[in-house]
């Protein structure tokens, strides 16, 4: 289907981001961005260039400097009689890395450059002795298939004993292992909601999780968060005027902003759904990742509140990355459609990871006690550079999660990202998080890599913020509409 977008919509993504020197350069770099970040879709039709920049106040040979550019980096092409058409440069040219990561030449020369689009901190040094005993299980598991739909039984038995300890009464007959946490996303996304479905989801919220909602056609209604977290009152009118199907929220440590829902709060929100009818999508993949325990000690699973719960957990956050497993709890009567959407899309996940995470889960007590230990050093590292260098930056110091949502004194993270990259950072700016558009002022920062490298990287980005001059930024406003 082709695409095209107005001029006015696109300056209005764009933000601030063009009014650097070289504009033609900068113009390129922010839309690069844009096409990076999906919200630019490749085969977008751009506009002419000479309605965009007159538009963006620009001479017309800059934007056309600018889209030449771009087509020679591989984000657009020019079709005769149509104009400049975004694209995507080959994958494989990327390397498997971050998703605003070149392949190569994002540092200043005898720097290394610093990914902070990925809040997953490094596995455990339990990690090798859990794979070596899950080794000695594995000879069992050979005389099969290899196909387990539903999980390794024992795995299965193992996360349903966690949330019965959690408050959750569950046996293993409710879980499902899947492969990882977006897996468990596409599965639910695929079982339970159909094309043109109406979902409340967290502003900001996880990327992955709101774009596999996307890929099944799911229309999104954004919640927004403010300081003290959820505005139940907005939930429940919104529940009332929508006519939602159901939610996505991320009530424990929420990404990107580290909230935790109360107990309180999660009984009344679960009210609110059983009434509509809604189906609570809720991602604890942030659940153990608890570095300061509030008083009276966690609350309980949201699906203790609301039976009509469907839970995804994963190993990702709580031990790590590489792992790929992820579950789902949910009742009974919910689990036939999420077996029959799960074929369709695998046949189940890798046996021998399932027995290490199951083997993890018996050290899980030295391990989370190791784990919040290098989070709560490491987010510490980072608030405190961030005072230091860029005082001007408001943030919360979250009691969990692996990263801190910072908001920015002027609507430039688009821009703040494309001259970070020039400093050798690789930030994901705020509409990244955003079900709709804006988050303009907002960065997420994960506090997941060592001190010293979190400190460096807040010095390139306070270099970088320098270059902005956002001070200038309202000057402009009146021809470069700043996304709210």
């Amino acid at each position: 289907m082709s695409r095209t977008i107005s001029p006015s919509r696109l300056a209005t993504l764009l933000g601030t981001a063009v009014h650097r020197a070289p504009a033609y350069r900068s113009l390129a770099d922010a839309l690069r961005l844009l096409v990076d970040d999906g919200r630019l879709p490749a085969g977008t039709r751009l506009p002419s260039e000479r309605a965009l920049a007159e538009t963006l106040g620009l001479s017309r040979a800059t934007v056309t400097r600018a889209y030449a550019l771009l087509a020679e980096r591989g984000y657009a092409r020019a079709r005769r009689g149509s104009g400049t058409v975004t694209d995507l440069p080959d994958a494989a040219a990327r390397d498997g890395r971050g998703a605003l990561l070149p392949a190569s030449g994002i540092a200043p020369e005898g720097a290394d450059p610093i990914d902070l689009t990925c809040a997953a901190l490094p596995p455990p040094p339990q990690m090798h002795p859990a794979y070596e005993r899950a080794l000695t299980r594995w000879p069992t598991y050979l005389q099969g298939s290899g196909y387990y739909p539903l999980g390794v039984p024992a795995l299965r038995e193992a996360i349903a004993a966690r949330y019965t300890e959690r408050g959750l009464p569950t046996n293993a007959d409710e879980v499902m292992i899947t492969s990882g946490a977006i897996g468990a996303h596409a599965i639910t996304a695929r079982a339970h909601l159909q094309r043109g479905s109406r979902v409340l989801v967290d502003s900001p919220t996880y990327p992955n999780g709101m774009e596999s909602l996307r890929a099944d056609g799911s229309r999104l209604v954004a919640m927004p968060l403010d300081d003290d977290g959820w505005d139940l009152d907005a939930w429940g009118s919104a529940a009332a005027a929508t006519g939602a199907r159901a939610a996505l929220l991320l009530p424990d440590h929420q990404n990107p902003t580290g909230h935790l829902m109360t107990s309180a709060d999660r009984a009344r929100l679960g009210r609110t759904f059983t009434r509509h009818g809604i189906l609570a999508i809720v991602d604890e993949t942030l659940a153990e990742t608890t570095i300061d325990a509030p008083e009276g000690g966690l609350p309980d699973p949201f699906a203790a509140h609301h039976r009509r719960t469907v839970t995804i957990g994963g190993a990702s956050k709580s031990h790590w990355s590489g792992l790929r497993v992820g579950w789902l709890r949910v009742p009974a009567p919910l689990l036939a459609p999420l077996a029959a959407a799960r074929t369709t899309l695998d046949l189940g996940s890798p046996v021998l990871e399932q027995l290490a995470l199951l083997e993890l889960m018996s050290d899980d007590e030295e391990i989370t006690r190791e784990r919040t230990a290098l989070a709560r050093s490491r987010r510490d590292a980072l608030a405190g550079a961030l005072a230091e260098h860029l005082p001007r930056w408001r943030f919360r110091r979250p009691e969990g999660g692996l990263c801190l949502w910072v908001t920015l004194p002027e609507a430039a993270s688009t821009a703040l990202a494309v001259a970070a990259e020039q400093h050798g950072v690789l930030v994901a700016p705020g509409p990244r998080f955003a079900p709709e558009p804006g988050l303009e002022r907002h960065v997420r920062l994960p506090f997941t890599l060592p001190e010293p490298t979190l400190v460096e990287s807040v010095r390139r980005l306070a270099a970088a913020w320098a270059e902005l001059d956002p001070a200038a930024a309202p000057r402009r406003a009146a021809r470069t509409p700043l996304i709210a």
